[in-house]
């Protein structure tokens, strides 16, 4: 069911420590078990699946139990060793895991959706249970009781969800590309603000409450870091996937941000650096290099009798330009773009070569890859998809691995 992966550690790379195989379906979610050689996963064959590491390197199950309905999401909450697992069906269960690992007991079922669980935390402190589903709604809901406790509905199904713990904040992320601020209370909840960014559904949300960052990934291939602690309100784009982005984690130590696609694409992106942000795209009627009408300006076109052209924007000035002044093509990752985008001429001249060096790493997990977790601690990472494997990585060539930077050796 499992196989061990021997590779020998390459510089600056992750390290494949371990293949984990034996789902019938795709795999939703899995969790690296804290100062454990373990992992938890959740599937869409109905099972969750405690694997401990046995004496011969390969993982086993030491849990294997069959839910009524596909799991599609899950939260582990390693001190109590409570587990939630949200269901197809839009309801969550909760389970109290042994000490040894080797037994999974029934705790409470929650009613929360009326239709998919997109994602789930667990609040200790305020013993809630908080979740969105495809139902288009965020719910929390009372651990001790079990009852609803508010829920609040969005236009568009709710993919993924941030919270903070100690403000009570929840960020949502949902399928029209738009992410809602919300501050819950006991029984209400009140919209503080709607951040619109991206041209593609939100697929993965981090918050980091020591600096204030919130980082979003999405369809459209790109990530957005916004500066929700900053009275300027910044946002930085970053643009270095083929595919969507599918998970992201942020190390808050080493100021790194580590993401994922659907294409099987990791990504270690270096946010230790003064970075720019990407412009405002310029309205026009007309190039704003050369002035030659765009298509739709039908007075400037009879007036001058040329023939309007198709208008397009330089990524590094934001200037509405046709293409005649922006044949070239650059990267520019101060700014996020790590592979070659539009430019106009001016700027393409305006930019050194070493401001084409690039700020991130990109790997290749060779794998869809449709769920990430981290253990920063360790600098493990568990990946896994729909091709039902789960993988398990050595990060530490990549994000650091002294003590000076916060990991610990294993």
């Amino acid at each position: 069911m499992a196989a061990e992966i021997h590779s020998r550690p390459q510089s600056r790379r992750p390290v494949l420590l371990s293949k984990v195989e034996g789902h019938q379906d795709a795999v939703s979610a899995a969790l690296l078990i804290p100062k454990e050689d373990g992992v938890i996963t959740a599937g869409e064959d109905r099972t969750i699946r405690v694997w401990l590491k046995r004496d011969s390197g390969q993982y086993w199950p030491s849990i294997y139990h069959t839910m009524s309905s596909p799991c599609s999401a899950m939260a582990y909450h390693h001190d109590s060793r409570r587990i939630f697992v949200g269901q197809d069906n839009g309801a969550i269960m909760e389970f109290h895991i042994s000490e040894d690992f080797n037994k999974m007991n029934f705790v409470k079922t929650y009613p929360a959706h009326q239709n998919r669980v997109s994602a789930i935390t667990f609040c200790l402190a305020s013993e809630w249970v908080i979740s969105t589903g495809h139902d288009k709604c965020i719910s929390w809901m009372c651990t001790r009781s079990g009852s609803m406790l508010g829920r609040h509905y969005f236009t568009s199904w709710a993919s993924c969800l941030q919270y903070d713990h100690e403000t009570q904040h929840a960020f949502v992320g949902d399928y029209s590309g738009q992410i809602t601020l919300l501050k819950l209370e006991q029984n209400t909840c009140s919209v503080i603000t709607t951040l619109k960014g991206h041209e593609g559904s939100i697929t993965s949300l981090w918050w980091d409450p020591v600096q204030r960052l919130l980082f979003s990934g999405a369809s459209d291939h790109s990530i957005i870091m916004w500066d929700i602690g900053g009275r300027k309100g910044r946002t930085l784009l970053l643009q270095g996937h083929h595919d969507k982005v599918q998970a992201i984690c942020y190390i808050q130590l080493t100021r790194q941000l580590v993401s994922c696609s659907a294409d099987g694409g990791i990504a270690v992106w270096n946010m230790d650096i003064s970075r720019e942000e990407a412009p405002q795209w310029l309205e026009s009627d007309s190039c704003q290099k050369c002035e030659q009408p765009f298509f739709w300006n039908i007075k400037q076109m009879w007036d001058t009798k040329t023939i309007g052209l198709r208008q397009h924007h330089c990524r590094k000035c934001g200037q509405a330009v046709c293409g005649k002044c922006s044949t070239k093509r650059s990267s520019y990752p101060i700014m996020g773009f790590e592979f070659q985008v539009r430019v106009c001429d001016s700027c393409f001249e305006s930019i050194k070569d070493e401001d084409r060096t690039s700020l991130a790493t990109f790997h290749e997990g060779k794998h869809n890859i449709s769920h990430m977790s981290m253990d920063i601690s360790r600098g493990l990472m568990v990946t896994c998809g729909s091709d039902r494997i789960v993988k398990i990585w050595d990060m530490t060539p990549v994000v650091g691995c002294s003590l000076a930077t916060g990991f610990s050796s294993r």
